[in-house]
């Protein structure tokens, strides 16, 4: 069973390693720019690169070339991991606020990175740094020490943080990714604190489970940094499939009402899709905006009382209560298209006489933009559906 759990947490060392460069890599641009994400990305970056150090293949690798190379990778990979715990601890820092925070969680990185360098030039000539099962600590004990309390605090510190500011905060995204990322790091603080067991007391039991303990917290954070680039996707189809729906109804009412529209349409909605006259964030918004616009001067070409005679004649129809507003306006502003095209007078000032549904009013006035486009895409359907236009 034992070797199982190991076989199954060294499986996992690639998956994990390729998914936090992944990660990494995606996430450069946006990180980079801001103070904020900073900290966290390069805790994640320094953290792959020692996970890379301490790949199966790379390890045998180094063993191959020599004690001296095994030793110098050793040493690099440990070096790596405090500077990773020291980013963890900067990120928990920034978050918290303060420069003498993050002037002493700097402080301390140098000071944990400067006693490795003295403990393992002191000790005598070794291959490379292990914890063996049985055996002492290779290049000494007080290395080991070292090396295990910068991981040890950095992860407690930033579980602690991650917990507390996920339950403080309102973005759906921020509370995951902070609890992906607490949670990985509580899986490399049990990884560590196995080490300080073995280190302090010879206890070996969990031993077989930290393959997959520090494999699984690879998975976590490369999840974690990854969270704001999933809702950024998620939002950006949301944002494409809703301006899809609305392109028929925007298009005919901007034919009808040419200048309500910033740009012209473009030949059909694919190229506007991928094409976009506008910044793409925006391009929903746009729709809206100038749908409802549409809406607004087509409404001196209704009569009073037009959309409640509309409502009874789609529900004598069989359509359904929850869709009969929106098919019931398709149906006007289908008519007053018509009549603004043929070229009928409209009636300045009596666009008050076509009844809008309550989500175009509340957000015509400051109120949910979202609410009023996915009014609209249920408009768009009834128009496309069961209102033909000409």
């Amino acid at each position: 069973m034992a070797a199982d759990l190991t076989a199954f947490g060294n499986w996992l060392a690639v998956p994990s390693v390729v998914c936090l460069w992944l990660a990494v890599l995606l996430r450069a641009p946006g990180a980079l720019r801001s103070p904020q994400q900073r900290g966290l990305w390069l805790a994640v970056a320094t953290a792959a690169a020692a996970m890379t150090l301490n790949l199966p293949d790379v390890v045998a690798y180094a063993m191959d070339r020599g004690a001296g190379y095994a030793h110098s990778i050793g040493l690099v990979r440990n070096l790596i991991g405090v500077f990773s715990a020291g980013a963890v601890l900067y990120f928990v820092a920034a978050a918290a606020g303060g420069r003498r925070l993050r002037f002493v969680s700097w402080t301390a990185t140098v000071g944990w990175l400067a006693a490795l360098l003295a403990l393992d030039a002191a000790a005598p000539a070794h291959g490379t740094h292990a914890m063996p099962p049985v055996g002492d600590p290779v290049p000494s004990l007080a290395y080991w020490l070292v090396l295990i309390s910068a991981h040890v605090v950095a992860n407690t510190v930033c579980v602690a943080l991650c917990w507390r500011y996920s339950r403080r905060t309102e973005s759906r995204g921020l509370a995951a990714g902070l609890r992906l990322f607490g949670l990985g790091t509580a899986l490399a603080g049990l990884f560590w604190l196995a080490y300080l067991l073995k280190a302090l007391f010879g206890s070996t039991w969990a031993m077989p489970a930290l393959p997959l303990l520090m494999n699984v917290h690879g998975l976590l954070r490369a999840a974690a940094i990854l969270v704001p680039t999933l809702f950024t996707f998620r939002r950006t189809a949301s944002d494409i499939a809703t301006a899809w729906h609305l392109w028929p109804l925007w298009r005919d009412l901007v034919q009808a009402v040419p200048h309500v529209a910033l740009n012209k349409p473009r030949a059909g909605r694919m190229v506007e899709l991928l094409w976009p006259p506008v910044p793409r964030n925006l391009l929903v918004y746009r729709k809206v905006i100038e749908t409802r616009d549409a809406i607004l001067i087509l409404g001196e070409y209704v009569a009073p009382g037009a959309l409640e005679d509309a409502r009874g004649r789609v529900a004598g129809r069989g359509v359904p209560e929850q869709r009969r507003t929106a098919a019931a306006l398709a149906s006007v502003l289908q008519e007053a298209r018509r009549a603004k095209l043929a070229g009928a007078p409209g009636q300045p000032g009596e666009a008050a006489a076509l009844e809008l549904p309550a989500a175009i009013q509340t957000s015509a006035e400051g109120g949910d933009l979202a609410e009023e486009a996915r009014f609209l895409v249920d408009v768009a359907h009834e128009y496309t559906r069961e209102v033909k236009p000409s």
